[in-house]
């Protein structure tokens, strides 16, 4: 069973978008992947996602998609909620994963906007509806236009949110003033996926995150939900500003390869990325060092 969860926090509040760990020569390293679950869950994420954009998704198969939930969900499914990105620019495979996903023992599914085919609203609309009615799994819905070229407009959010299973949205939009209307009128429990933005969306009434950052500083994220919550936003806030130079140096190019940079530094399991993603040079591990440590994270 997944940890306990309400209507407004279907997922918990922290969760950590889970890289990826491959072996030194490419291949998924499971192992490395259960210790890097409990990992982050001893570090106080209420969940994971795997199989996302920073889980290395469109260079993973549909069989090491499937081997990479069951082995996160034998470390930590009864700790954490295991929510599986199963998004693709095809319907149909994305009804696939989702129904492999949820007979794995998923607790919930992750689907981002189409990419590339640019559909229009109605297709969203249809493509979200054909996911959220293919398993009995609750799902969260990923809006990042700047990665899908289409953004999902509020109107289809509110939409959206009268179908029982989306639940939610994780919001990497960049625009405040659409999710402040989006969260009043739909109602869905609104994640930040955009670790800068974790305390403004807060603020406009998000209730948590879906982060990368989270890989190396989820006590500090943990610390910031709480106060807010506990309506101490100036706590909240200095969190913030402490964070900015992690959330500066882990996006100073791909996140995912930072953040297999940065869990290598601290010896965690991470391995080698799979092309077109490629590591830092020694020019840009240095300035990672230099951000993580003004942000006090310890290498």
């Amino acid at each position: 069973m997944a940890p306990i969860s309400t209507p407004q926090t279907p997922f918990g509040r922290v969760l950590t978008a889970m890289v990826t760990p491959f072996t030194a020569d490419g291949a998924l390293d499971l192992a490395g992947a259960q210790h890097l679950a409990a990992h982050l869950v001893d570090a106080g994420n209420d969940g994971l996602v795997i199989n996302g954009t920073t889980g290395e998704s469109p260079t993973t198969s549909d069989a090491e998609k499937d081997q990479l939930v069951r082995a996160v969900l034998e470390a930590v499914g009864d700790r954490a909620h295991v929510v599986a990105g199963v998004g693709t620019n095809d319907t149909r495979h994305s009804i696939e994963l989702a129904r492999a996903a949820e007979r794995a023992g998923a607790h919930g599914l992750l689907a981002v906007t189409p990419y590339y085919n640019k559909p229009p609203q109605e297709g969203l609309l249809r493509h979200f509806a054909a996911i959220a009615d293919s398993t009995e799994l609750p799902v969260m819905l990923y809006d990042i236009p700047g990665r899908s070229g289409v953004p999902i407009d509020t109107e289809t959010l509110v939409r959206l949110s009268e179908h029982p299973r989306i639940v939610a949205n994780k919001d990497a939009k960049g625009d405040l003033g659409r999710a402040s209307w989006a969260i009043a009128r739909s109602g869905l429990a609104w994640y930040s996926g955009d670790d800068m933005l974790n305390l403004p969306l807060l603020s406009v009434g998000a209730i948590g995150f879906v982060s990368v950052v989270g890989h190396v500083v989820t006590p500090e994220l943990r610390a910031l939900v709480d106060a807010h919550a506990g309506g101490d936003v100036q706590k909240a806030t200095e969190i913030h500003q402490r964070l900015l130079p992690v959330f500066t140096g882990m996006f100073r190019t791909q996140g995912v390869i930072t953040t297999k940079a940065a869990l290598t530094l601290q010896g965690l399991p991470a391995g080698p990325l799979r092309l077109p993603l490629v590591e830092l040079s020694p020019q840009e591990t240095a300035q990672l060092k230099i951000d993580l440590a003004a942000g006090g994270v310890q290498l």
